[in-house]
């Protein structure tokens, strides 16, 4: 997988998880995050080079998924992901098939012959927080403010 460049900062993403310890097999083991420092209620994981931390919370104080329209797509609203190298994309959306994963939405592509056509695919992780890993056909469209041409 590409990395971020050292030029640009890191993020850092903390999540809500109902089950620490197959929330944290999802990211070591399908999406092979190395992990940093743990407790009993939380671990800090690699994501793409990115800091993200699973947060061990009772079920009954996990967020619920809003869900909005996106090119015919019911997108929950909230979500994260990397942003892919093409051959990335195709190479872990195969991987996710291998391994079971069952789609929120399957891969496809976005925005089909525009501006900013990407492919895209939406999964979850074991306490249900929605992942969407996406890519570029053209990575100049990322910020384009354009939206009827992109």
């Amino acid at each position: 997988m590409h990395l971020p460049s050292e030029n640009y900062p890191r993020f850092h993403l903390a999540l809500p998880v109902t089950d620490l310890d197959d929330t944290l097999r999802f990211y070591t083991e399908l999406l092979a995050c190395p992990t940093g420092r743990r407790s009993e209620r939380w671990v800090d994981l690699d994501f793409f080079g990115h800091q993200l931390v699973l947060h061990q919370v009772d079920a009954d104080q996990h967020p619920s998924a809003q869900c909005n329209a996106v090119d015919g797509h019911a997108v929950p609203a909230s979500h994260f992901g990397p942003i892919l190298a093409w051959e990335d994309f195709e190479a872990l959306a195969e991987r996710f098939r291998q391994a079971g994963l069952d789609f929120i939405i399957e891969p496809y592509l976005r925005f089909e012959g525009r501006k900013g056509e990407q492919a895209t695919m939406f999964v979850a992780d074991p306490s249900g927080n929605a992942l969407e890993f996406k890519s570029f056909r053209n990575i100049d469209a990322l910020f384009a403010d354009d939206l009827d041409a992109y």
